[in-house]
């Protein structure tokens, strides 16, 4: 007899990287934060002011916002900057809860995960 265990993955985490001080990042906020309410169970969702939590990037530099990066536990499945509309996080999201995203090769982003989960 053949048995399968199910396990439960970890959720996805979905962290905004942006600083209170960009327009762009304040227009992108109540949309980040509604597709928050839409994943709820299988996401986490994390909106990080870089300025205000500047450990967590380390020694990384956000270039662009909005930058977005989502991660399967410490596993990083994107990372780069996103066109701000509500449309594009839900598919890129929905994408990675499908299991369509490659993890990202980036020594860069080791620990990124777990310091986002860390501040917040």
């Amino acid at each position: 007899m053949h048995t399968c265990a199910m396990t439960s993955a970890p959720p996805l985490l979905v962290a905004g990287l942006c600083a209170q001080w960009c327009g762009t990042c304040r227009e992108y906020l109540p949309m980040f934060e509604r597709q928050g309410v839409a994943f709820d169970g299988k996401t986490r969702f994390e909106w990080v002011d870089i300025e205000d939590h500047d450990e967590v990037l380390g020694a990384l530099d956000v270039e662009n916002f909005p930058t977005l990066l989502i991660a399967r536990g410490d596993e990083v499945l994107f990372y780069g900057v996103v066109t701000p509309h509500e449309q594009t996080l839900a598919r890129l999201v929905q994408t990675a809860l499908d299991g369509d995203l490659k993890p990202v090769n980036d020594p860069q982003l080791a620990g990124l995960p777990q310091r986002v989960r860390q501040a917040m």
